[in-house]
């Protein structure tokens, strides 16, 4: 079902790309952004609302045409329907598939236009959609239809996987079972680019990340990397009439933050100085610094 083939280099690379729109160019999108992807990761494009991140998606996937710069995709160009397509899976925001098409139909036209080859009732089973197989996918619920999306995407296993806000609409079931299928396609030796409005998913499954700000790759590593130098955090509700051993950072709606670069020494100062004065800690939490932390100083930057 899978049409892998051992190619050197990467996968997905850019360089110097950018994009610019309006009848002149006058709005750059994209500015010269240097992007690599190798085989078998899971690389996360992630990016504050008008980042650029949606013009860089379509560029790479061949829908747009850089205004300048390179982009290839297993060493070709991503417009080449011929040779390039055929290895590419992608899973729209809106795919606008046929309302009067059954499920069944759906994902089997999508299948024929692939250049890939695969099984309806193989691909039903992955999304978990065979009992939804005969019904007319104008009838499925919004979650239904974004796994309808999935497996037109990945039809046929193919050896890149582009997924546009995948999980949008999904109960955390679906949203389970759609990442256990995504495991199983990587599995077997796929590439993903992802993007998505959840960072948790991001934080949880990506290898690498890169966070777009104002057109600009800002960031790019690994979780580890991009976290490294921001503060974790503990909060809790402060005991009334008495000061705390650690600086409070912020209080909202009573619950105190105390920013930390050493969570674990903090933290146990806080429990020591609780237990001496026989002080309670109510709603006492700590979490260590996340892809969130760093997300929010897109906003600053």
């Amino acid at each position: 079902m899978t049409n892998a083939t051992s190619t050197a280099g990467p996968v997905v690379e850019a360089a110097a790309l950018s994009y610019n729109y309006g009848d002149r160019g006058e709005f750059q999108a994209v500015r010269s952004l240097d992007l690599r992807v190798e085989r078998g990761e899971l690389y996360a494009l992630l990016g504050t609302n008008g980042a650029g991140k949606t013009t860089t998606l379509e560029t790479l996937e061949g829908h747009r045409t850089p205004t300048s710069g390179k982009v290839s995709v297993f060493g070709g160009d991503p417009r080449d329907r011929a040779s390039i397509r055929p290895r590419v899976g992608i899973m729209l925001q809106d795919s606008g598939f046929a309302g009067d098409l059954t499920v069944a139909e759906s994902i089997g036209l999508a299948g024929s236009i692939s250049g890939r080859e695969d099984d309806v009732r193989r691909v039903l089973g992955v999304v978990d959609l065979t009992a939804k197989s005969s019904t007319r996918a104008g009838m499925l619920s919004g979650g239904e239809k974004r796994r309808l999306d999935f497996a037109m995407a990945i039809w046929g296993t193919p050896e890149l996987v582009f997924l546009d806000e995948p999980t949008t609409g999904l109960d955390p079931s679906a949203r389970d079972g759609l990442w256990d299928a995504v495991a199983e396609i990587r599995s077997a030796g796929s590439t993903i680019i992802l993007t998505t409005h959840y960072l948790e998913e991001a934080q949880k499954y990506a290898d690498r990340i890169g966070l777009m700000n104002k057109g600009v790759l800002e960031r790019e590593g690994t979780l580890e990397e991009l976290v490294t130098g921001h503060p974790s955090h503990i909060t809790l509700v402060a005991p009334h009439g008495v000061d705390l051993p650690l600086t409070v950072t912020a209080t909202e709606n009573g619950l105190s933050r105390i920013d930390t670069a050493d969570l674990q020494a903090d933290l146990s100062t806080l429990l020591a100085w609780a237990s001496a004065g026989g002080h309670t800690l109510d709603r006492l939490g700590a979490t260590s610094s996340s892809l969130d932390d760093v997300f929010r100083t897109l906003d600053r930057s």
